[in-house]
């Protein structure tokens, strides 16, 4: 599967595609609306970074008890009960007077249980698609979630100004009910990919099961840990550039829509194997170093655009961590990378934000970008020395044993 043409014949697609960016607009909305909200009240770079990046810390609770539900539930009804979830909460962070430890109490709530939608939805997305289209099919997700960033930041930018904060989270809120509507009128509906009951014990045994191969482990690290320090430099946007935090946000949407077009499209086969991961990582974090000299907000939307483009570097991993996984653990498999880098997003954030209260929001950038590349610079030796033949891939039972463990 090469083309767009042949991606967009396959029927689920399509529905697919239109309620990840529905899922993503409403994202990008009430986030940016919360963040200012909470700026607003509070004055605190840290709280408001932890606003829009803090509650991604609960993904690692939802992923330990909660992400073997992400191959064990129909899709299209897990889909639909998710956003239907978020939309009702998003509903109650814009109710007035609520005070910030609830407004943390409910977006602790959201992370949890959002831990299991990416699991759902790239799940979902290995059935629909052949193997071999896997790259290009969530490309084109990363494309349509790239293009309602940048539409939804700058949009959401105009909708705190003009219908105030919470106004926009009920916009957001109403998104989601359209991503939930979209879901169950265009998906088709599917068994389940994985027999048994959802539970914190499949959870953990699955978990320990994708971690235990050093090849996925190495893997996971290269997905979860640069890519989550360089959105600890994002999440001081709005403390850097309180009045155009907004275009901030929508040039790096632009950034990130460019590199996977140009990754997913045009980079094929042996270049991947050859161009890697590693460079694009490091294009994602050098480009945030300029910020130690405070640039002006032109610079600084260049630096950020070149940087985005890294962000890339995820399609090359996730394809391999595929390559590297049983297809009935696929959903569980990907939802633990969902996960995990969002955790990582929001560690990375309390982290950015506290440097960013002691010194100041350019200086705790340079150092998260710095550290980024860091990460990335001692992966990347092991990430060439991968290869799937160390890794078990074999089917499990009914009762979560491979043959070889029943045996």
């Amino acid at each position: 599967m090469r083309t767009y043409q042949e991606l967009f014949s396959v029927s689920d697609f399509a529905p697919l595609l239109a309620t990840s960016a529905a899922h993503v607009a409403a994202l990008t909305v009430s986030g940016l609306a919360l963040g200012t909200l909470v700026h607003d009240a509070t004055g605190s770079p840290l709280l408001a970074a932890l606003s829009m990046f803090g509650p991604k810390l609960a993904q690692v609770i939802g992923a330990s008890v909660l992400l073997s539900a992400a191959d064990r539930l129909p899709p299209r009804a897990a889909t639909v009960g998710l956003a239907l979830f978020f939309a009702v909460a998003t509903t109650a962070l814009a109710l007035p007077g609520l005070p910030v430890g609830a407004i943390f109490a409910i977006l602790s709530v959201q992370g949890m249980v959002g831990s299991v939608g990416g699991g759902v939805r790239y799940g979902l997305l290995t059935e629909i698609l052949p193997a071999e289209g896997y790259l290009l099919g969530r490309s084109v997700l990363n494309i349509g979630a790239g293009s309602l960033q940048t539409g939804g930041y700058a949009v959401g930018g105009v909708l705190v100004n003009v219908l105030t904060p919470r106004g926009a989270l009920l916009t957001g809120a109403v998104l989601y009910v359209v991503a939930a509507a979209v879901a169950r009128i265009g998906l088709a509906r599917r068994l389940p990919r994985a027999k048994g009951r959802p539970s914190a014990s499949a959870t953990w045994r699955t978990n320990a099961r994708l971690w235990s191969a050093k090849p996925r482990r190495r893997v996971y690290l290269a997905l979860w840990v640069p890519n989550g320090l360089v959105v600890g430099c994002e999440s001081l946007f709005v403390s850097y550039q309180p009045r155009h935090a907004g275009l901030l946000f929508a040039v790096a949407a632009v950034g990130m829509l460019a590199g996977d077009a140009l990754t997913g499209r045009f980079l094929r086969g042996r270049w991947r194997d050859r161009f890697g991961a590693p460079p694009l990582l490091l294009l994602l974090a050098a480009p945030y170093l300029i910020f130690v000299l405070h640039p002006a907000l032109p610079v600084a939307l260049v630096a950020v655009t070149v940087g985005s483009m890294g962000f890339s570097a995820n399609l090359l991993l996730q394809e391999r961590l595929m390559s590297l996984t049983p297809s009935e653990l696929s959903g569980h498999a990907l939802g633990l990378h969902s996960s995990g880098m969002l955790t990582m997003q929001g560690v990375a954030a309390v982290v950015a934000g506290g440097v960013a209260q002691l010194t100041s929001p350019a200086t705790a950038m340079t150092v998260m970008a710095a550290a980024s590349a860091a990460v990335t610079l001692a992966l990347a030796p092991r990430l060439r020395s991968l290869g799937p033949d160390a890794v078990d891939v074999a089917p499990e039972t009914e009762s979560g044993l491979r043959p070889s463990d029943a045996a």
